[in-house]
């Protein structure tokens, strides 16, 4: 059924709804376009309209062809909505769940060009905040590039900005998609350009592995993999690749690369990629049931969206429910507000990472299936050893035997005890 949206715009039809709103197609002065129409709960926010006001003018300033454009802010009654470019085609995170993972020529193909988008971003000053597949779109009527990839376009700018007012998320608390949250937005530091450079750089992890380099399990267990673990190298890929994702992994935020510079350093990476199939790696098994029960304080999270969207389909492997005695939903698809863990939180648990890939078929280290794997090595040996033992013991009695067998009388006297 179709809607009006401000004096202009008409809406047609929804194409998806995420955790801000719901994407129409719509039609406008100039033709086709898709609108953003954010929730009722957002509209009726004084200061956030007043913010999104403000934003208005970067946001349509933002002009670029791996950037899907803003072309209006409409804000009309409870109606507070995005009129974007209309890109015809799917979504990465569709894309992902299809495949599972990309070819690397590919995957580096689609990173490069949101690289490039979040360079001109970043020049005009805006900060995107939440860098995820859902937010990659990829134009499917588009020239195919590197290893058959479609030009990749990223979305959704501001959003994260606009629902992060002061009060809907005081300093005690932080707006993101845990899987790909910087290290010092969880310590409660102000997002800078670097904040999209670590989730661009878990994206491009994502899209080779098969899944995030933290995540999995409860949200408060993610937050605290970012800031305490170390990502572990994925094999198969060239070195010079996998340095470039870890200098974007890079705990402190001047330690990774500039957007500009991860883009063009990835298309360098291009011609050593031509061929090579996606990666064959498994990932890591289901967290331990205590850690999925774990919470960052004792507050512990308070998910932003309570009502999940029965579009959202099943819930993904590791999902777990953000509000105890809710339904599970999937932490990658949805921003939460969590209170910031103090720093004794984060300094739980080891260095390193229990979400280490391995080749394909091989058990994660403390996983059930190593501990099954383990005993049944340990009962192979133990066999080995009392079948080793047998074979001694009869070699020995047979060699034994058969010295006595030979032995002459004259050896038999000169062998026994002097008798007095």
């Amino acid at each position: 059924m179709a809607r009006k949206i401000g004096s202009r715009y008409t809406a047609h039809q929804i194409l998806g709804r995420g955790s801000a709103g719901t994407v129409w197609l719509g039609e406008g002065p100039e033709g086709p376009v898709a609108i953003k129409l954010l929730r009722e709960d957002l509209a009726s926010d004084q200061e956030l309209v007043g913010r999104f006001v403000q934003e208005r003018t970067a946001l349509l300033g933002l002009d670029h062809p791996r950037v899907v454009g803003v072309r209006d802010l409409v804000v009309d009654g409870n109606d507070l909505a995005l009129v974007m470019d209309l890109v015809r085609g799917t979504d990465l995170r569709t894309r992902l769940e299809r495949e599972r993972r990309l070819a690397p020529e590919a995957a580096v193909a689609v990173v490069a060009d949101v690289a490039d988008g979040l360079a001109a971003a970043h020049a005009a000053g805006i900060v995107h905040r939440d860098v995820k597949p859902e937010n990659v779109l990829l134009d499917m009527q588009g020239p195919l590039g590197p290893g058959g990839s479609h030009p990749a376009l990223l979305t959704d700018f501001g959003v994260a900005k606009l629902i992060d007012t002061p009060r809907r998320t005081r300093a005690t608390k932080i707006i993101g998609t845990p899987d790909y949250l910087a290290p010092e937005i969880i310590e409660g530091l102000p997002p800078t350009a670097s904040v999209d450079i670590y989730a661009l750089a878990t994206v491009l992890y994502e899209l080779l592995a098969g899944f995030t380099p933290f995540g999995g399990g409860h949200p408060g267990a993610v937050l605290r993999r970012h800031v305490t673990e170390t990502v572990v190298p994925l094999p198969g890929i060239p070195d010079e690749l996998w340095q470039l994702i870890v200098q974007c992994l890079a705990k402190a935020p001047a330690s990774r690369l500039r957007a500009s510079e991860l883009g063009a350093l990835l298309r360098q990476q291009l011609p050593l990629l031509v061929g090579m199939p996606p990666l064959d790696v498994d990932e890591p098994d289901e967290e331990p049931a205590d850690d999925a029960d774990a919470s960052p304080g004792p507050a512990g999270p308070a998910y932003d969206d309570p009502a999940p969207s029965p579009d959202r389909g099943a819930a993904r492997r590791g999902a777990v429910p953000l509000v105890r005695g809710a339904a599970p939903d999937s932490n990658r698809d949805t921003h939460t507000s969590m209170r910031v863990p103090a720093p004794d939180e984060l300094a739980g648990g080891a260095r390193g990472t229990a979400r280490a890939p391995r080749a394909a078929g091989a058990p994660r280290p403390g996983s059930a299936r190593h501990r099954a794997a383990a005993r049944r090595r340990r009962i192979t040996l133990g066999v080995a050893g009392a079948v080793l033992a047998a074979v001694v013991g009869v070699g020995t009695w047979l060699a034994t035997s058969g010295s006595d067998a030979d032995a002459t009388p004259q050896d038999a006297e000169t062998s026994a005890p002097a008798v007095p």
